[in-house]
């Protein structure tokens, strides 16, 4: 027993250590000192005291627009469930500045040439009213396609593919400005749980020829749009089609990695080895479905998470210290890491994707201690709260914060600046 408490002393003060030195690498590599300057009628705002705050972070801290929110958004909640739904979309903007929408073919288009546009419009601008960064996912992906397409030949599966990619992106401009375009490209051409069009498709054109059409279609339906290629395959063989598919001319924005620990977090080891497997293309880095369960873990023999199912899978008080735990310790990983811009946690509320424990509130709406515990993060740690200053000589004043959009009051008046490397001096006049 003794030699058991000495080994988790070991390993608590181990991962002590360790995110002290990622405390000391955000504080590194994410801070930055802003130079402000203040006027007046033409005049400089000498010596006197300014209040700063912060009020977005550039990082897109996120999650997905879970069923009852989007119904919310859309207008179509039933106000049986309205109470509910309204308390979780709060806490959803106490932490959050980007949702992720659903795209998946299956339920967007059930009849063809019948798309649900107007709904996912409404949704789309309801969150982008308050602010929110906008993702669609995905745009084509072989699980929850269209069933009508394995009427048509593979010519026929391609038309119909580009032709929504180029309606959606193109519909939806201005409002979701970046997209997954192609999901879990690199299991595509051998899926064989069942028969569908995209696999189809992918076997005749192959990985890359079919990532670069579907980028390129993307790209000409929205050449400002963020294009997203995203997988939960974290091995050499993901980075080996990205390598190939950019040699092939394909415009990749972003790297989308896929989490989902319902058998347990990665560790900061796992964590480290993914980050330095896909950094080094110079891309940046979007970790887009994090999951960790507060519940007990799924078996590791289960090759697919959607083979596993549980009657009941409870929250239960232990499981939501350690995801607590290890959800601080992830996302320390991943913001020491320059190379990340959004940080996406999969399920808002408990119970949505196999209906895991893997929200960050409960089932009932209420906040779990990862909830609390990231909150305190983004909006604590990593957030400058009102801060009084005092400008000098020049009406001069230096902030120092994440890169974001902030506030600077003085005199009864305000302006908003914005934080990021190399800007320079800002001119503020009120």
């Amino acid at each position: 027993m003794a030699r058991d408490s000495g080994a988790r002393a070991a390993a608590e003060d181990g991962l002590a250590a360790a995110e002290r030195e990622l405390d000391e690498a955000i504080e590194r590599k994410r801070l930055v000192e802003a130079e402000l300057e203040l006027s007046s009628g033409g005049s400089p705002l000498a010596n006197v005291e300014v209040e700063v705050e912060q009020t977005k972070h550039r990082l897109l801290f996120g999650t997905g627009a879970g069923y009852g929110h989007f119904l919310l958004a859309a207008g179509l909640l039933p106000e049986s469930d309205r109470e509910k739904v309204e308390a979780g979309n709060a806490r959803f903007f106490e932490l959050c500045n980007q949702a992720t929408l659903h795209f998946y073919w299956q339920f967007f288009e059930p009849e063809r040439g019948k798309p649900r546009t107007e709904v996912l419009e409404r949704a789309a601008a309801w969150y982008r009213e308050r602010g929110v960064a906008l993702k669609g996912h995905p745009l084509c992906w072989h699980t929850l396609t269209a069933p009508w397409l394995l009427e048509m030949d593979e010519d026929g599966i391609l038309a119909e593919q580009l032709a929504r990619i180029d309606r959606d992106v193109s519909a939806f401009k201005g409002l979701v400005d970046a997209w997954d375009v192609v999901n879990e490209a690199v299991i595509m051409p051998v899926f064989d749980k069942y028969d569908n069009g995209i696999t189809r498709l992918c076997r005749k054109m192959g990985r890359v020829g079919l990532v670069k059409a579907m980028f390129d279609r993307a790209r000409e339906a929205n050449p400002q749009a963020t294009l997203l290629l995203n997988d939960f395959n974290t091995s050499p063989h993901y980075a080996e089609l990205i390598e190939d598919c950019l040699e092939a001319g394909v415009g990749i924005d972003a790297i989308g990695i896929q989490s989902h620990m319902h058998q347990g977090w990665w560790g900061l080891e796992k964590t480290k080895l993914v980050l330095d497997r896909f950094k080094g293309f110079g891309l940046p880095i979007h970790f887009t479905e994090i999951t960790l369960v507060s519940g007990e873990l799924m078996p590791p023999e289960i090759e697919d998470l959607n083979d596993h199912k549980a009657e009941s899978w409870p929250s239960t008080p232990e499981g939501e210290e350690r995801q607590a735990r290890e959800a601080i310790l992830l996302y320390k990983s991943l913001v020491a890491e320059s190379a990340v811009e959004a940080i996406t946690w999969w399920d808002l509320c408990d119970g949505a994707w196999l209906g895991a424990p893997a929200g960050l509130l409960r089932k009932d709406g209420s906040p779990k201690a990862a909830f609390e515990a990231l909150k305190a993060l983004v909006k604590g740690e990593w957030w400058l709260k009102r801060t009084r200053m005092r400008t000098d000589d020049r009406g001069r004043v230096k902030v120092r914060g994440f890169e974001g959009d902030y506030r600077a009051s003085a005199g009864g008046a305000s302006a908003g600046f914005r934080i990021e490397k190399g800007r320079g001096v800002e001119a503020l006049r009120f």
